[in-house]
């Protein structure tokens, strides 16, 4: 059996519904996975409307009613009225509070084991913020309505073959030095193992970076290796996980062989995606009871509605959850 993917269209004032189409749409996507769009079935058709979208509609209330052999695309009917009247390209709360139920509407359905996984299309913070919603993020958010522990969730960068999760991410480098712990880095390693497993890695190899130049070049250049990372890294392979390290986070991605590579800051994985794959990087949360995917771009407000917006990372982002099998990993 396929795997069953929820798309969460995103802001619905912007480009998040026309890529989300033009995904559940593309070959290699139906070929993979069986694409379901959470949204508004009013939002859907009127972006398809507006950017030429040819599509077969299929409403449903739940995602039981589905139907995959007939080449509909099936939408979880997440009704939001006012949603489907919203100027292309604006920033509104009517868009924010609609863009946040349906992504909440998708993850319920995959905490559910109604769906494998989940990728969301990009919100507007704007708009979200104009809404009275807290959100910073789709790790934290997730990690929210999941009733996950914000500490334990990380974000995945997947590009160009390469998967970089972050031990510290949006801080600053002092804080981000300060917050580096051997249960910290204990802990991210834990996350990217499960989170390959239930992406249908089954043994998967891990290395992890160093903090410091050449990952402390034994002690010369800063002992936290020493002290902390090597430490953390002994610890989960003696519970039976594959890691390795540390190595110097500047030449470690030339490695063979391994399923992800663990970082220490935001630069040492951002830099990398950014310089290999600017437009079709893709963002996984890990460390939640669920999969989660996101695009590395915008809601792109000044192309909303015109039928311009390409969906390359969007599809990428099923893509690379199309093997998920997450029932298969908690068990």
């Amino acid at each position: 059996m396929k795997a069953k993917i929820a798309i969460a269209t995103g802001d619905p004032a912007g480009i998040g519904p026309e890529i989300s189409l033009k995904a559940a749409l593309d070959p290699a996507v139906r070929a993979a996975c069986d694409p379901v769009l959470v949204s508004d079935a009013e939002v859907v058709a009127r972006h398809a409307k507006a950017c030429g979208i040819a599509i077969d509609m299929r409403a449903i209330g739940r995602i039981a009613d589905a139907d995959f052999a007939s080449g509909k695309i099936n939408v979880l009917d997440c009704k939001q009225p006012d949603a489907a009247k919203l100027d292309f390209g604006g920033t509104n709360p009517v868009a924010g509070h609609a863009s946040i139920a349906f992504c909440a509407a998708a993850v319920k359905a995959a905490l559910a084991g109604e769906v494998d996984a989940v990728v969301g299309a990009p919100q507007n913070e704007i708009s979200i913020a104009q809404a009275g919603i807290p959100f910073d993020g789709h790790p934290s958010f997730v990690a929210r309505q999941t009733g996950t522990d914000e500490n334990d969730v990380f974000m995945m960068l997947c590009f160009g073959g390469i998967k970089v999760a972050h031990a510290t991410l949006h801080q600053s480098v002092r804080q981000a030095v300060e917050s580096i712990t051997g249960d910290r880095v204990a802990r991210v390693i834990r996350a990217a193992d499960r989170a390959l497993r239930q992406m249908g890695v089954a043994a998967p190899k891990l290395a992890i970076s160093g903090l410091n130049p050449h990952a402390g070049e034994g002690g010369l250049f800063g002992r936290e290796e020493i002290e902390i990372i090597g430490p953390a890294i002994e610890a989960v392979a003696a519970q039976g996980i594959a890691a390795s390290g540390p190595f110097g986070a500047d030449t470690m991605f030339r490695i063979k062989g391994i399923d992800a590579f663990i970082v220490m800051l935001h630069d040492q994985g951002h830099v990398p995606a950014k310089m290999v794959a600017p437009d079709a990087t893709i963002a996984l949360t890990i460390g939640t009871p669920i999969l989660f995917s996101s695009v590395a771009h915008g809601s792109a407000h000044d192309i909303a509605g015109k039928g311009v917006a390409s969906p390359k990372a969007m599809i990428e982002a099923v893509l690379h959850l199309s093997k998920a099998r997450p029932r298969v990993a908690a068990a």
